[in-house]
């Protein structure tokens, strides 16, 4: 069996994505001065213990930016201040807001379809995986439809020139620097929205967040602004990778793709598989607060942890033959989308959408392949498992 990660050559540095395991569940990254976490049960129990492993890490990273970046970042902080946050936030990310975008969702989807008729050749992250998400969130956001272009130029560059391992390498001081000017225009041109929603209110999230008041507190500018900011970025990279992802498994599955173009039911079953085998976000970020011991290995107070997700997925001890893609694996308790106080409050609408554009795609392409002359291409970041590019030959 060639797995997806064989055939494409996935993160050629990481073996874990090969099956071969860490020698230990943690392990010190001398060049980091950070912890690595491997093991699904230790990774889990990280993650959801916000009191002893922390969310607030910047005081560690050997290269720090501007506090105002910061301000609001909900991934950055912990109960019960990133609770506030994360209460405004969920509001527009219920189940029965999701479920009442379902009819826009599928307008989208369709009409990015129709783009692509009669064509051999199409990209779907390009033509489907990338701007069915940045349009919903953009809608979400209230921004308007003639200035998408300008906030997908801008977060791109920005997903491809950070990433969460930078922070720690003092030697990527000028990269990162680079792209925080970099995203400037695009935090300008947030702070202009939201000073129009001040003047003129209206039902959209950043409208919303003007408005929102806990405590006798309203959130400031800057706080707005980086909530929307992350919510933007956030809010599509993961469901483009998941829907890329998805349909790159199943085209290196053969026998899984036909059973899915089949029985549809199994379309689920095979976007958490797919997070799991390819999980977007590859790691998180904790901070110990106190000695602690993981899978047996102490680890003193004010380090550095890296809970690498995805090495967690992949567990064989958590997950039968944890390197084959099944569609139809049954229970399988992925952490892709994190889990506890900093689940991603956006993965209902992110399995929404995916769901949504992989049935429209597979109604409308009979023949569907990826040409082995023309490879996918993934992000470069070690923190991110994903295509941003995925040529496919439709006959």
């Amino acid at each position: 069996m060639v797995t997806v990660v064989q055939r494409w050559n996935i993160h050629p540095g990481i073996p874990w994505l090969r099956g071969i395991r860490p020698g230990s569940d943690v392990e010190y990254n001398e060049q980091l001065n950070a912890w690595f976490v491997y093991g699904y049960d230790a990774v889990f129990g990280i993650v959801n213990d916000p009191k002893t492993f922390s969310s607030r890490t910047a005081q560690l990273a050997a290269v720090t930016i501007d506090e105002s970046f910061n301000e609001g970042d909900v991934s950055q902080l912990d109960p019960p201040e990133q609770t506030r946050y994360r209460k405004l936030i969920s509001r527009a990310f219920t189940p029965k807001v999701v479920s009442g975008l379902q009819s826009r969702i599928t307008q989208i989807a369709d009409e990015l379809l129709d783009a692509m008729r009669g064509k051999e050749r199409i990209d779907l992250v390009a033509e489907l995986a990338y701007p069915l998400p940045v349009i919903v969130i953009a809608e979400l956001l209230g921004i308007p439809s003639t200035d998408r272009e300008l906030f997908i130029a801008h977060s791109t560059r920005f997903i491809e020139q950070l990433n969460g391992l930078s922070f720690l390498d003092e030697s990527a001081k000028e990269d990162i620097g680079y792209a925080v000017e970099g995203f400037q225009p695009m935090m300008d041109y947030m702070r202009d929205q939201l000073a129009e929603r001040r003047r003129r209110p209206s039902e959209d999230l950043i409208s919303g967040l003007a408005a929102a008041e806990q405590d006798g507190r309203r959130l400031t500018d800057n706080e707005i602004v980086n909530l929307s900011n992350l919510l933007l970025v956030a809010g599509h990279i993961t469901t483009t990778m998941m829907i890329g992802n998805t349909v790159l498994c199943l085209d290196a599955s053969p026998d899984q793709f036909a059973r899915v173009r089949e029985d549809r039911s199994l379309v689920p079953g095979a976007l958490e598989e797919s997070v799991r085998v390819l999980s977007p976000t590859a790691a998180l970020s904790r901070r110990t607060t106190t000695e602690v011991e993981i899978a047996g290995v102490r680890v003193p107070e004010e380090q550095m942890l890296l809970p690498w997700l995805a090495a967690a997925n992949r567990d064989p001890r958590r997950f039968a033959d944890p390197d084959r893609f099944d569609a139809a694996r049954d229970p399988n308790p992925h952490l892709g989308f994190g889990h506890g106080v900093h689940y991603c409050v956006g993965a209902t609408l992110a399995r929404v959408e995916s769901r949504i554009a992989v049935n429209r795609l597979l109604d409308r392409f009979p023949k569907l392949y990826v040409d082995p002359n023309e490879p996918p291409e993934f992000f470069p970041n070690p923190d991110l498992i994903g295509v941003r590019s995925l040529p496919m030959r439709t006959g």
